[in-house]
């Protein structure tokens, strides 16, 4: 089927087409991401209006919106432009005016001839004791009560487009629905109670209480699901097409890998064993490996990827592993040089600095195959750096890197396997609607000996006592990270500047005890600092949040962040995750700057309650969105209108574990189901999904 079915043409029309809209309101709705009549059926109700039906609006509090029905006694033009028009009308017990700005006086005589009874609905507001509603929303014949709804809903809109124009229009997009056939396993959706697509639609756009606009309602919920199940389905034909497409067969022999296990000094958590299992099976296979290694910070990612790339060097190829910043990719280099040498493989950096010669040596080694395994930063990407025999590319810090970027890695070699890294612990819901397309393993014991990190949230008038402890633990030979959220003064924002906070330690302490790090400093510069930290020449570090990734100083036992509450959940958790790396008890102060906001409240309490990356991480996507977590320019989130990525993670869990099963069964969704969800996929404009499909 490469074509769209056609039951969907009319859901694909013009939006002219629709009761009620022109050219000029077609031109608005593109603001509201309405562009064609299905749109509308996507754009639900977001609240609604419940209007109480009294015999007389006595005792009625104010602001609230009630019907009732009335007879019209008399009108009072206005003589003064600026005043209203008036109608003096009678409920069951009490007169009251309902009030008119800018009115036109023929128009209301003809609406509400005096003597006629009406049925009027609106806002009871109270002026100098009167009772009275300005502008109702509703005057009808007392026939037509009933055309009138107790609760009616109320839908996003945007300049220009009023709320009567907006529920004409999705009236006139419900007449067009088709009857389509059923996409969702029949088991499921009758253990769901959930209601057929067509009737879900009419149900969702007519809410009878605040009840039916909620995610527990079965109409929402099964929209919602359609939506998931759209995009696991895409995510999974991807997975499948991966699968499909030749790898090579990676069988190590273990050789190089027992080396390093048999040296450590230290036994590897489960986690990292399991892990190592997951992506030797990967590799083994006759497919390519697209696999996500989430760890919470130190839980040891780096050595697992070491012993991924040995996997591809024992099978007789060569492996790369990519880092965002040089910092890290430097940083690389130190921790895994000792255990290349343990292993006997040659092990090179490839960064942005390398010119002329000495990179015309690296690059000629690489082709050569001389070079076993390549470090670098995205100067990997660049057309002259060729590989003899690419098996495995590790990308770290995945967040760092677009999908396209990933995709880019990949093409370095013939049909090569990939491994993604983040420190960021991703959220269930997060990770199968971003990574869905992925094999995921998780790190989430901590090695042996880690131990837990003491946390404060500190007030910045208490900032001499915090110095004094400071020049304490520094002669007490301890080594400290002093965290700041800007480089220079601002004068618009009072946050301390790191070059401030850099001279005005430096003047208590002792001369070449604090270094300063930021991302403007030239890099010799940054790495002659960062250095002379780790080597333990100076004891403070001032630093921005350049050090939040990747920095490893195990005699660092002291991290400060100052003006903490301007900080994101995630960062606080990953620069906090600096320390604590040694044997000696470790301390994260937060400074903060009162009065707290409640968010920042609630964020600093968090990071005192728990060390758990993957519940501070839900706490995070709770509070910000999934956009705002990821970035919504990197993310590549799939644009839900009905389905709630942070509250309906396990919704999108059984989308799925459903799209991958259904593939298993039928790959070229070719049976009535398979054919059902073809049409879904039209539907929800998935061509990226049709396209990967085989046959059709």
């Amino acid at each position: 089927m490469s074509t769209r079915p056609e039951p969907l043409y009319p859901l694909f029309s013009d939006l002219r087409s629709l009761s009620g809209i022109g050219p000029k309101l077609a031109a608005l709705f593109p603001a509201l991401n309405v562009h064609y009549p299905k749109d509308l059926l996507f754009t639900l109700p977001q609240s609604g209006i419940e209007r109480r039906s009294v015999a007389t609006v006595r005792d009625v509090a104010t602001a609230e919106i009630i019907c009732v029905e009335i007879e019209v006694m008399r009108h009072v033009p206005s003589r003064v432009k600026s005043r209203p028009y008036r109608v003096v009308v009678q409920d069951s017990e009490l007169s009251f005016e309902l009030v008119f700005f800018h009115a036109r006086g023929d128009y209301l005589e003809r609406i509400l001839p005096v003597g006629a009874r009406r049925i009027v609905s609106g806002k009871v507001e109270y002026f100098d004791n009167l009772v009275q509603i300005a502008h109702p929303d509703y005057i009808l014949p007392v026939s037509e009560k009933e055309t009138m709804k107790s609760f009616e809903p109320i839908y996003p809109l945007t300049a220009g487009v009023t709320q009567k124009t907006m529920q004409k229009a999705v009236r006139s997009a419900l007449e067009r629905v088709p009857d389509l056939p059923e996409w969702i396993d029949k088991a499921q959706k009758s253990q769901a109670e959930w209601p057929d697509w067509k009737n879900a639609l009419a149900l969702a756009h007519d809410p009878n209480s605040w009840s039916d606009l909620g995610t527990e309602n079965r109409a929402r919920q099964r929209l919602a699901y359609d939506e998931f199940f759209a995009h696991q389905m895409t995510l999974s034909l991807a997975r499948l097409n991966l699968r499909r497409a030749k790898g090579h067969v990676n069988q190590g022999n273990n050789a190089l890998r027992s080396k390093i296990l048999e040296g450590l000094s230290f036994k590897p958590t489960g986690a990292q064993m399991r892990s190592v299992q997951d992506i030797e099976a990967d590799m083994a296979a006759p497919h390519r490996m697209n696999r996500l290694l989430q760890g919470d910070v130190g839980s040891g990612k780096t050595l697992v990827a070491f012993l991924a790339l040995l996997i591809a060097v024992e099978s007789g190829g060569q492996g790369v592993l990519m880092a965002p910043t040089e910092i890290l990719a430097r940083q690389h280099m130190e921790s895994l040089d000792a255990l290349a040498v343990a292993a006997g493989v040659r092990l090179e950096l490839l960064t942005g600095r390398d010119t002329g010669a000495t990179r015309r040596v690296k690059l000629e080694a690489l082709a050569s195959g001389q070079v076993d395994i390549l470090l670098g930063t995205h100067a990997v990407f660049q057309k002259d750096v060729e590989f003899a025999d690419l098996r495995l590319a590790v990308v770290d810090e995945q967040h760092r890197f677009g999908v396209r970027q990933r995709l880019e890695l990949g093409r370095k070699g013939g049909a090569v396997d990939v491994l993604v890294m983040t420190a960021t612990p991703i959220p269930r819901s997060l990770a199968l609607s971003h990574y869905g397309d992925m094999d995921v393993s998780i790190l989430d014991e901590k090695p042996a000996g880690r131990k837990p990190i003491t946390t404060a949230i500190v007030p910045s008038e208490r900032l001499e006592h915090v110095i004094e402890n400071l020049q304490k633990a520094v002669q007490d030979g301890r080594q400290a990270y002093w965290v700041c959220p800007l480089v220079e003064e601002s004068e618009v924002l009072d946050y301390t500047s790191a070059e401030d906070r850099f001279k005005s330690l430096r003047a208590v302490l002792e001369e070449g005890v604090v270094e300063l790090v930021h991302g403007q400093m030239p890099p010799a510069e940054k790495d002659a600092a960062m250095a002379k930290f780790e080597r333990g020449e100076c004891k403070v570090l001032v630093a921005t949040t350049v050090i939040e990734v990747g920095v490893n100083v195990p005699n660092a036992t002291i991290m400060i962040i100052e003006r903490a509450e301007i900080f994101g959940l995630a960062q606080l958790h990953q620069l906090r995750g600096r320390v604590g790396r040694g044997e000696a008890a470790s301390t994260c102060l937060l400074l903060y700057q009162a009065p707290l906001s409640k968010s920042g409240q609630r964020r600093l309490e968090i990071m005192r309650e728990t060390e758990d990356g993957f519940k501070i991480a839900e706490t995070d996507l709770e509070m910000r969105g999934a956009g705002d977590l990821i970035g919504t320019a990197q993310s590549g989130l799939p644009l839900f209108r009905i389905a709630n990525v942070e509250t309906m993670a396990s919704l999108m869990a059984k989308a799925q574990s459903d799209a991958r099963a259904l593939l298993t069964r039928d790959p070229e969704l070719t049976t009535e189901r398979g054919r059902a969800v073809r049409t879904l996929l039209w539907l929800m404009e998935q061509e990226k999904a049709i396209r990967l499909i085989s046959v059709g």
